[in-house]
């Protein structure tokens, strides 16, 4: 959500549901790419989530509405905005005028995210009367001899994920994230769309099962699991980890992780990262216990627009 200067005449369009195709080279999804791809390489930042990239490519613009600038975009599914300007239209009031179109008749609040922490996102923001709600920080460390390791114990195993699997993962993941905004809320489809991604490997999907692992009771079908993600550009990822509450207290986290990094670094990946919420100070205490360092930070702005 990079921008400036306040726009004077800066021309904005709706694009029509029906001219978004993410599957072809040319139209509104090349320019996404484009201006996507662009702003990412200058910021060193990923500054479209994988949430709405999926959304994109599955369900187009289904549920939500795309504004397009010379040199910038506007990206907004009901009450969450992303905006991304092109390195070279910065500062020239683009990202304000589309943040204004983008925001026109929306009752309610508003939640933007600036996935670079961008200093132009915290004015856009400002102007807009959006207040800096929430960071999410990327940490990261070495894939190297120190990783942590763990033994779980006798009542449980870890495994890998297999078909089937599905609805256990589910459910211990809905349990663990029952109140986090984004996470606790994967459904089946938003499941089996990552799994057609091509970086998923069933082999990096790790399960925490009980020993006599034959059961209708959904608490402990799958205990716990950690995601692992091989990104294109050579490392890694502690995609998630949830371990089900009602099996708290046993070392399943620590023994899932420890397996997943172990699993990463055999791949021969330099070094892996993973997102926390600034705010969750047990969380990051683990995870600097583990090595890992804070690296970057992603801001969340929330308020009723001001336009």
């Amino acid at each position: 959500m990079p921008e400036e200067q306040v726009p004077v005449s800066i021309p904005v369009r709706l694009v029509d549901h029906a001219d978004f195709d993410w599957s072809v080279d040319t139209g509104p999804a090349s320019e996404v790419r484009r201006i996507t791809a662009a702003a990412d390489a200058e910021d060193d930042a990923v500054n479209l989530n994988e949430a709405a990239i999926l959304h994109l490519k599955n369900r187009g613009l289904a549920g939500g509405v795309l504004h397009l600038a010379e040199g910038g975009y506007a990206l907004r599914y009901d009450d969450t905005l992303d905006l991304v300007v092109h390195p070279d239209a910065r500062g020239r009031g683009v990202g304000t005028a589309l943040a204004r179109a983008a925001l026109a008749g929306l009752s309610g609040e508003v939640n933007a995210w600036s996935h670079s922490d961008h200093p132009a996102a915290g004015r856009i923001a400002a102007r807009l009367g959006l207040a800096r709600e929430r960071e999410l920080w990327v940490m990261e460390r070495a894939l190297d001899a120190t990783l942590p390791t763990a033994t779980p114990t006798p009542d449980y195993r870890i495994r890998t994920f297999r078909p089937g699997d599905e609805e256990g993962i589910l459910h211990a993941n809905a349990l663990a994230f029952a109140h986090h905004p984004e996470q606790g809320h994967m459904t089946l489809r938003d499941f089996q769309e990552r799994t057609e991604e091509s970086w998923f490997d069933p082999a990096g999907l790790f399960l925490a099962v009980p020993a006599d692992e034959d059961t209708d009771d959904p608490d402990r079908q799958v205990l716990g699991f950690h995601w692992t993600k091989v990104h294109p550009e050579g490392y890694g990822e502690v995609y998630v980890v949830a371990v089900n509450p009602k099996a708290a207290g046993r070392g399943i986290g620590k023994v899932l992780t420890g397996a997943g990094l172990a699993h990463l670094r055999d791949l021969g990946l330099p070094k892996v990262i993973l997102y926390v919420d600034g705010d969750n100070d047990p969380a990051i205490a683990v995870y600097v216990g583990a090595g890992f360092a804070h690296v970057r930070t992603e801001a969340q702005y929330l308020g009723v627009p001001r336009l």
